[in-house]
């Protein structure tokens, strides 16, 4: 019984909530480890959408445990505004969601420095919601953890300290001033938040490591994507914490060798929001045509997703660094009607070619996409549920795209709902085949 980690293999948004909602159709345990309400996932059941941000995909299936690792920064606001949401729908009782008291908090005077420093010349993109300022404060060795919120003066001590050098600074960026009656009620809402979770508190690292002792299936849902990581992403446009599979055992308290297997998840082409180098986008109304069959719109943010052809040299280094072991292939339906079907393979920089995307933000700036056309298709593939069944020309794509890379595909999306996606075979007992 694997622990399998389920992470994105591009810039996020490529369709991890659809995917770990189906392989948790075979997990016990379902568990975010890192990155906040910066993360939207988008679930379609039966035409029905439900978009969670904090809580994992899991939350559709009746008897498995939703795990918020000690690696997320969690908003108490938000994480309750969604469980009210999914306790709407039926879903997520009272025994199925374990917060970690490890876990940081985001408090409302990071948000107002990250919404302050986005409207400065050197934005890049953030979603706003005060991710990055919480991960300063914890990196900083001051930040508030979801266990200080049941201990009020221990609270109100760590606001102190942190508002003492954060003042200064969103006072420099015309910030709202944060006087005491704001901090008091900031304080107050805080600690009847804390209240609320306290039922779900506890050491999500122990059970995590317990349940997988046990033979659990456990999944591991990433954020965002692997190009977003802090360290290996495209830096400076990238997120605040660790992306990629290694983060699953930083983020949740386990050893590396509690790992099995990786999945990453790429869409048949790519997007990418916010700010950011993004080699193969398209424009105009080629990049129109897709953003809208695609539906490519933030589920966090609601912003358009610049999209463009997908890049096997960046899928490359996605794999290389998450040491993947299948890939999930979302999105193949969007493509339908394109013709040719253009996939970058590799870079040119500076006369040299790159098998690889370069990091450097000069070097990725130069870059000239070398691009592989593959024919295209007209048909509806929505309702195919077999790799065989798929045009032809279809299939061809598919085989190329794991010829190049590699890396075998374990299912293919054809449709935005859960029955709309071909298995080619299951991530927990896994035998590569796409024939």
């Amino acid at each position: 019984m694997p622990a399998v980690v389920v992470v994105g293999a591009q810039w996020g948004d490529e369709g991890k909530g659809k995917v770990v909602d189906l392989l948790t159709d075979r997990a016990d345990v379902v568990v975010r480890f890192g990155g906040g309400a910066n993360a939207g996932h988008t679930l379609v059941i039966d035409g029905r959408k439900l978009v969670t941000h904090l809580i994992p995909s899991g939350v559709l299936h009746a008897g498995t445990k939703c795990v918020l690792g000690d690696g997320m920064v969690i908003d108490p606001d938000m994480l309750l505004e969604e469980i009210a949401a999914c306790r709407e729908r039926g879903l997520l009782a009272a025994d199925e969601l374990l917060i970690s008291e490890q876990a940081h908090v985001i408090l409302p005077y990071h948000r107002e420095l990250e919404a302050l420093r986005e409207e400065r010349k050197h934005a890049i993109g953030t979603t706003r919601r005060g991710i990055g300022p919480a991960y300063e404060a914890k990196v900083a060795r001051r930040g508030v953890r979801v266990r200080d919120l049941l201990r009020p003066d221990k609270l109100r001590s760590l606001v102190a300290q942190n508002l003492e050098e954060l003042r200064p600074l969103i006072a420099h960026f015309g910030g709202k001033t944060l006087d005491q009656a704001w901090v008091d009620d900031m304080i107050a809402n805080a600690v009847a938040a804390g209240k609320q979770l306290e039922p779900h508190l506890g050491n999500a690292g122990a059970f995590v490591d317990s349940a997988i002792a046990a033979n659990k299936n456990v999944l591991f849902e990433g954020a965002q994507g692997a190009l977003l990581d802090i360290d290996h992403g495209t830096y400076p446009y990238v997120t605040s914490s660790a992306t990629i599979a290694a983060g699953a055992c930083q983020g949740t308290g386990i050893g590396p060798t509690r790992i099995d297997r990786v999945v990453g998840i790429t869409k048949a082409y790519a997007t990418r929001v916010g700010g950011g180098p993004f080699p193969t986008q398209l424009e105009g109304d080629e990049a129109e045509s897709l953003r809208e069959a695609g539906g490519e719109y933030g589920a966090t943010t609601g912003r358009p997703r610049r999209c463009g052809w997908l890049d096997l040299p960046a899928l490359g280094l996605a794999i290389r660094v998450n040491g993947m072991s299948s890939l999930a292939l979302t999105k193949l339906d969007v493509l339908g009607g394109r013709d040719p079907l253009r996939v970058c393979v590799a870079y040119k920089v500076d006369g040299v070619e790159r098998p690889e995307l370069p990091l450097d933000p000069d070097e990725i700036a130069a870059a000239e996409p070398i691009y592989r056309d593959f024919p295209g298709w007209n048909e509806n593939i929505t309702g195919i549920r077999n790799i065989a069944d798929l045009p032809a020309n279809a299939q061809s794509y598919i085989e190329a795209l794991e010829e190049l890379t590699g890396v075998p595909f374990c299912l293919v999306s054809v449709g935005p709902d859960r029955n709309q996606t071909i298995t080619v075979a299951d991530p927990f007992q896994f035998s590569p085949s796409v024939s």
